[in-house]
């Protein structure tokens, strides 16, 4: 199992003030409400360098919906607990058996701050109106669950998720964020029930698509989970990222992977590159959506961020393996008009259980007409068993003993016939008188 991003960050501001100010805060048990509608040039240079703000419609989609009202989950090593941008966070917990139980102590030792950053990007409410990075959908509410990723958790990885999932959905989750690959297509048997759960709760389950750049080629499960919104990563071209992102028929969107921003656990921001940034993007865009539209079920808030996702260039056929359906339009998302579906528009867990697991989890259909009566048979005699070399009493019957019979009666008719030939001879050679 491996985290879904994190190479070549880079520290770009210390989080001293930050930590400080978050203190202050705690203390008078306030909340830095965010800024949406503050533009770069009225911001610090830290939100200044959040281009996807604007190149995606976030800024713009902030006119209609900031999140407010909804909770999003990250399954991840843990978010940081101090800085004032993790002030969203409302609960958590740890399912390594290493972290702290609120979930906010990072586990792991390769990049245990790999959960705050993906928090970052999902929710972040900046460190002032003005200043400090912010999230996608600032005004939304976070979990924080910490899973360990490496062997020295003393709970199965594929049991952490499982437990995870069943957590976030008690916990009240609207969404939930896994920014991690397993870089296998097949998942454990009891993320089956898991994720149905999430589905069955009508929880939008966002993921991954996992990064060439660590060992990923195609994309691993969750990612590969019918139901999830896969997401792939591109350039701030908007280009597939090379080393950021991977390629798979389950990628359903695409959001900015390379020079991204990512507030640490000790209020640190740096800059990272991964599809694990990617999918805490597109979490803050469904939550923008289920802010905007609060009735609407998990499977609209799916169908809208893929159906007004914008084409890539050169690309003639969608869903693409690269991008999806396209890169993700928060705006569009929120304000465009899209007719409602009855069903998850990226595949049926419940469908994909019923065919591949049939002979674990479908009982024998039962018979819908009654079976024909048949007479019983006779009941067979039943004889000791014997030597095969001896013969039987039928055989001696039926068999032997006539036959016997037989073979004397031919011997005596012989014996018969030689002896009256051998007096007719003698007769023959009698002297006359």
């Amino acid at each position: 199992m491996s985290v879904s991003g994190g190479a070549g960050r880079r520290v770009i501001r210390t989080g001293i003030a930050a930590v400080a100010l978050a203190g202050v805060l705690a203390l008078a048990g306030f909340t830095v409400p965010p800024s949406p509608s503050s533009s770069p040039s009225d911001a610090d240079p830290l939100r200044a360098a959040e281009y996807w703000l604007d190149d995606y419609g976030i800024r713009d989609a902030w006119k209609t919906s900031t999140g407010r009202g909804v909770r999003i989950a990250v399954i991840d090593t843990g978010i940081g607990k101090g800085p004032a941008e993790f002030s969203g966070v409302v609960g958590g917990t740890d399912l390594s058996g290493l972290g702290s139980p609120d979930g906010r102590t990072p586990v792991g030792a390769r990049d245990p701050d790999h959960g705050s950053w993906v928090a970052s990007l999902a929710a972040s409410r900046g460190t002032s109106p003005v200043t400090g990075m912010l999230g996608v959908a600032p005004e939304a509410e976070l979990l924080s669950i910490s899973v360990g990723f490496g062997v020295s958790a003393s709970v199965p990885f594929t049991e952490q998720i499982a437990q995870a999932m069943y957590w976030a959905v008690d916990n009240g989750a609207d969404i939930i964020n896994l920014s991690f690959t397993t870089n296998t297509p097949d998942w454990d048997r009891t993320w089956d029930d898991a994720f149905m759960y999430a589905f069955e709760h009508d929880v939008v389950v966002v993921a991954a698509a996992g990064n060439r750049g660590s060992g990923t080629a195609l994309v691993g499960a969750p990612a590969t989970i019918p139901g999830v919104l896969v997401v792939g990563g591109v350039d701030p071209q908007g280009r597939a990222s090379l080393d950021a992102s991977t390629q798979g028929i389950t990628i359903a969107v695409a959001a900015p992977s390379e020079n991204l921003l990512g507030v640490s656990a000790d209020g640190t921001v740096v800059e990272w590159d991964g599809t694990s940034g990617a999918a805490p993007i597109v979490a803050g865009v469904a939550a923008l959506v289920r802010s905007a539209y609060p009735d609407m079920d998990a499977d609209d808030v799916i169908n809208r961020i893929i159906r007004t996702a914008i084409p890539p260039g050169g690309v003639s056929e969608l869903p693409d393996p690269l991008y999806g359906y396209g890169l993700v339009d928060a705006e569009a998302a929120v304000t465009a008009s899209v007719p409602a579906v009855n069903e998850n528009p990226l595949g049926s867990l419940a469908d994909w259980i019923t065919i591949y697991r049939r002979a674990d989890l479908v009982p024998d259909p039962e018979p819908t007409v009654p079976p024909a009566a048949v007479e019983p048979l006779p009941p067979v005699e039943q004889q000791a068993a014997g030597s095969p070399l001896l013969p039987s009493t039928d055989s001696l019957l039926y068999g032997t003993l006539p036959l016997a019979a037989v073979t004397v009666a031919a011997i005596l008719v012989a014996l018969g016939v030689t002896a009256a030939v051998r007096r007719v001879r003698l007769a023959s050679r009698a002297p006359r008188r």
